[in-house]
Order: structure tokens, then C-alpha cells, then sequence
């Protein structure tokens, strides 16, 4: 099934702790169903110190469900994705606008 998010989509938080804060999307699991939003659903990592790194307490930005994020339009707008054919390619557009994306 073809992703309806990817990598580098704006997108708000649905549900859960951090509902409605929005971010771009840094990496995809299709496979699990999460992404990784920056900035949203923050966790601390507790480092050891190493030669390269400063030890510490570093936020991590940790998985969130794909069905807990919604596209953001040219708007600022939460929207649906859906997809049709455009020119012989199959295209994702924005279900509240009718926009490309």
C-alpha cells in the first residue's frame, strides 16, 4: 500500500500527549506504523561520557503512531490524504483542498 505520509511531511498530533503540536516528519516505519515527528513525543536518553560524545540526559524523539498524525495543507489545516491519477502517475492530494501534494 503506497504511504500516505512521508518523510518531510508537516503533520499535527491527533491524540495522545502531545496533541496538536506539529513538526515534519524525520523518518518512516511502514512496517511498525510509526513515525518520528521532531519535536513531538520527546523522551531522555541517559548517556554515558565517551571520548566523542559529552555524557548526560539527551531528548530523544521517540516513535508515534501514523493514525495519531494528520497532514497539514498549504492552510496550516489538518487534512486527510487521499490519492488519484494525475497524468498516468498516481498522485497524493489533500482531501480538504483538493491540492497536490
Amino acid at each position: 500500500m503506497a504511504a500516505k505520509l512521508k518523510k518531510g511531511d508537516k503533520v499535527v498530533v491527533l491524540a495522545g500527549k502531545d496533541k496538536g503540536k506539529e513538526g515534519e516528519i524525520s523518518s518512516v516505519d511502514p512496517k511498525a506504523g510509526k513515525a518520528i515527528v521532531d519535536g513531538v513525543n520527546m523522551a531522555i536518553r541517559h548517556t554515558r561520557q565517551s571520548q566523542e560524545s559529552q555524557g548526560g540526559r539527551i531528548p530523544k524523539a521517540m516513535p508515534i503512531e501514523l493514525s495519531n498524525l494528520a497532514f497539514l495543507d498549504k492552510n496550516g489545516k489538518a487534512t486527510r490524504v487521499g490519492f488519484r491519477e494525475e497524468d498516468g502517475k498516481k498522485v497524493r492530494f489533500a482531501k480538504s483542498t483538493g491540492e497536490t501534494i
